[in-house]
């Protein structure tokens, strides 16, 4: 099994829209898909899921799709019952990503959540929200920068390990994904983990995510299984 598996859940409002349903109802749908995706990782013994949630992008969807989902994560996230089965199944969750341009209520829903969980040690679930692969590169730049600044390093002495010291995914231990997940039949990686992601295992499910199942989990896991990870050796 891979030790961290990260999703791109696409196509909530596409499967929305096909079945003639507003948007909101592809989201609630989907965020059931991601509540089954966490039990099975819990069953099937995988350490870290990373979802992308929210990207820096979403921002520019219409201000009713934006509220509507801010909304979701503040219910999902205050909803006492849910973390009430996170520290039963011993499950830890982390936000990352640019927090401070999320409305204030949902910003102390994370810090709420994440301290009552931080002690969990089953499954990590590590959200992206506000998340921008490009701009987690240029903070980390800038926290080594000033540390060069400081004179608290050399800078000969930066390298790749300091470099992942400094990214959002330091908040787990395993901060790269063997195994990266793309519903709805999209081919891309949108702006996700650009450094994070250098040698994991890619896997493109056609299926919209609110349909992305047990069915379709198990056929990226067996993907997954059958390639030959080299990181650039021999065969």
């Amino acid at each position: 099994m891979p030790n961290h598996v990260a999703v791109i859940m696409d196509g909530n409002r596409r499967w929305a829209q096909t079945r003639g349903l507003p948007v909101g109802a592809g989201y609630e749908a989907g965020f059931r898909a991601f509540r089954a995706l966490v039990k099975l990782c819990c069953n099937w013994g995988i350490s870290v899921l990373t979802v992308f949630a929210f990207s820096a992008e979403n921002w520019f969807r219409p201000k009713v799709e934006v509220d509507f989902l801010m909304g979701l994560f503040a219910t999902a996230l205050g909803n006492k019952l849910e973390l009430e089965t996170f520290a039963r199944e011993d499950i830890r969750i982390s936000v990352i990503g640019d927090t401070s341009k999320l409305p204030r209520n949902l910003y102390e829903l994370i810090n709420t959540a994440e301290k009552a969980t931080t002690n969990n040690s089953r499954l990590h679930i590590v959200v992206a929200l506000n998340y921008s692969g490009r701009y987690d590169l240029v903070q980390a730049c800038r926290r080594i920068s000033q540390k060069v600044k400081d004179g608290l390093i050399e800078p000969e002495y930066i390298d790749e390990f300091l470099m992942e010291q400094e990214l959002e995914t330091k908040c787990t231990d395993f901060p790269s994904p063997d195994l990266l997940i793309r519903t709805s039949g999209e081919v891309r990686i949108s702006n996700f983990f650009l450094w994070q992601l250098a040698y994991t295992e890619l896997f493109f499910a056609k299926s919209c995510w609110p349909d992305f199942g047990e069915t379709e989990f198990i056929e990226a896991l067996c993907s997954f299984q059958h390639r030959q990870r080299r990181y650039g050796g021999k065969a």
